[in-house]
């Protein structure tokens, strides 16, 4: 990915003093997690160290500049439900109606925001340590795939995904095979666009009801 090529923002995530025991006691040092993207579906971290501050933040834009990662944005949310994990952390990715915005908190919010999605939910589990935390949510988002891409990947047309997921739906297989019913999907982009709505709202009423009582 070419950095100069987009308009990057960024944000900084942490910095703590880290120190070394050398000959003559301790030195001391400044480390920085800086989180940048374009709001559009790039997204990147990075950490550095130096003696200032200004310093290690700037060492740390270079470095999250040269780790930018795509991620599927479908509208304004996520296309489907993820975990994702990077040491003890695991950040749990939930997708969101239009107007929902974005629920999470820590250090999941900038990824999220400078990554360019609008509606989302989530939850952290496990560690706090906001470096962790980033890039379990990194990780989860650049692991996600989108319907056109699982379509290719199966070497199938984006109508037998859809029409393979009706089936495994209980509502429509009895239907289906009781009545020996041939379902034909005839797939426009509005109709796409339609369906990845409609998916992610009620992908989000199934997420409310598994796990909206619970205790945060």
């Amino acid at each position: 990915m070419e950095e100069n090529t987009i308009e990057l923002k960024e944000k900084v995530v942490a910095i703590n003093r880290v120190a070394k025991v050398v000959k003559g006691g301790r030195t001391f040092r400044f480390s920085a997690v800086v989180v940048v993207g374009d709001e559009a579906g790039h997204v990147g971290v990075g950490n550095g160290k130096a003696a200032e501050v200004p310093d290690a933040i700037k060492k740390a834009i270079e470095d999250a500049k040269k780790n930018l990662v795509t991620v599927p944005v479908v509208g304004t949310t996520i296309p489907h439900e993820y975990v994702g994990k990077f040491g003890s952390a695991n950040v749990l990715l939930k997708p969101a109606a239009v107007g929902t915005g974005v629920i999470a908190g820590g250090s999941v919010r900038p990824v999220l925001e400078l990554a360019g999605y609008k509606d989302i939910r989530t939850k952290v589990i496990g560690t706090n340590n906001p470096r962790n935390v980033v890039y379990a949510t990194i990780n989860g988002l650049s692991n996600m795939k989108t319907i056109e891409e699982i379509a290719k990947k199966r070497g199938k047309k984006v109508e037998d995904i859809l029409l393979d997921s009706l089936k495994k739906d209980e509502d429509f297989k009895d239907v289906i095979e009781n009545n020996n019913v041939e379902v034909k999907v005839e797939v426009t982009e509005d109709k796409v666009d339609k369906a990845k709505k409609e998916g992610a709202i009620r992908g989000n009423e199934v997420l409310q009801n598994r796990y909206g009582n619970r205790k945060r």
